[in-house]
C-alpha cells in the first residue's frame, strides 16, 4: 500500500523525501483519535491508510459516503479502528450535526486534520453571474473549518491536543489571476489560524500549518496545465502530515518556499505587469 511514489527528477529536487519515524508515530498516537476532514480522496485518504497501524481510532469526515464505506474497509482489513461521518462542510447544518456527534465520544478528539478544501479556476469575467463560485469556496475552506474548530477546542484544550491546517503556498506568494475565489479563502483560514494559534499554543493546544505546493490529487485535474507541471504525491504528504504528529512545530513548508516570498516582494511590479501582458494576448 505504501510503494515507493514516482518523481520526475525535477519532482525529486523541489520534493525531496521525508523521514517517518514509524515507531515514534505510533507511540504519539496509540490509543489517540484523530478527526480527517475531506478524507475520502486524495490527501485525507492516503493519511488515513498511513496511520491505519497505528492503533489511532480514526474518524473519517467527507461528503460521499460510499466512499467512505471503502476507505473504512480497507482499513479495518489492515487492523484499524475507524468510524465515518459524512457531511457536507459547506453546510453549516452538517457541521453542526457533526459536532453533536463528535460531543458524544468519551475520549474527545485528539488531533483535528483539516484537510477538506475545494479548489476552482476561474476568469472574474466568468463570474459575473455566478456569486456562488465565492460563497460555496469561502465556505468550505474557511466558514466550515472555524465552525468545526471552535466546537472542538474545549475538548483539545482537556486533552492537550493539535489542529493540523493543510493549506497551500499560493498563500503565502504573490497572487495569481484567476484565482480569485480560492486564494482569498485559503488566505482567510491561513490569517484566521495564525492569530489564534499563540492563544492555542499558550494554552498548550500545538498547531501546525502544513504549505503545500502542486498535489497530484483530483482537484488539480481539470487544470490542464498541471498535467505538466511537477507536483507531490499525496502519500509523500500523509507521511509529512504524520511527521507534523511527532513534531508538533507551528509549520512545515517546501524549502524553496522562501525563495518565492523573496521574489513576491522584489518583483510585485513586474510579475503584476507580466500577468497583463499575458492576459491582453488572450484577448
Amino acid at each position: 500500500m505504501f510503494r515507493t511514489y514516482k518523481y520526475s527528477f525535477t519532482e525529486l529536487l523541489l520534493f525531496p523525501p521525508v523521514r517517518l519515524n514509524e515507531r515514534g508515530l505510533k507511540k504519539r498516537l496509540e490509543g489517540k483519535t484523530v478527526l480527517i476532514t475531506g478524507a475520502s480522496f486524495g490527501i485525507g485518504e492516503s493519511l488515513a491508510y498511513r496511520l491505519a497501524a497505528t492503533g489511532v481510532h480514526l474518524i473519517l469526515v467527507a461528503r460521499t459516503q460510499d466512499k467512505l464505506e471503502e476507505v473504512k474497509a480497507r482499513i479495518e482489513g489492515l487492523g484499524g479502528k475507524v468510524t465515518i461521518f459524512a457531511a457536507d462542510l459547506s453546510k453549516p447544518e452538517d457541521v453542526l450535526r457533526l459536532t453533536d456527534f463528535l460531543s458524544t465520544l468519551q475520549c474527545g478528539v485528539d488531533i483535528v486534520v483539516n484537510n477538506a478544501g475545494k479548489s476552482i479556476r476561474r476568469s472574474v469575467m466568468e463570474s459575473l453571474d455566478r456569486q456562488h463560485d465565492f460563497s460555496r469556496t469561502m465556505a468550505i475552506n474557511y466558514s466550515g473549518p472555524v465552525q468545526l474548530i471552535l466546537a472542538l477546542i474545549p475538548g483539545l484544550l482537556k486533552n492537550q491536543g493539535q489542529i493540523i491546517n493543510v493549506s497551500s503556498v499560493s498563500v503565502l506568494l504573490a497572487p495569481a489571476p484567476y484565482w480569485a475565489a480560492y486564494q482569498a479563502s485559503k488566505s482567510a483560514f491561513d490569517q484566521w489560524f495564525r492569530c489564534v494559534s499563540p492563544e492555542l499554543n499558550a494554552k498548550g493546544v500545538a498547531t501546525t500549518t502544513v504549505y503545500l505546493p502542486l498535489v497530484k490529487t483530483r482537484m488539480i485535474v481539470p487544470t490542464e496545465a498541471y498535467n505538466h507541471m511537477p507536483a507531490m504525491d499525496p502519500r509523500h504528504v500523509a507521511s509529512i502530515i504524520g511527521r507534523a504528529m511527532i513534531k508538533r512545530k507551528n509549520r512545515h513548508a517546501p524549502w524553496w518556499l522562501f525563495l518565492g516570498q523573496l521574489g513576491s516582494i522584489l518583483f510585485r511590479g513586474v510579475w503584476e505587469s507580466m500577468n497583463i501582458r499575458f492576459l491582453k494576448r488572450k484577448k
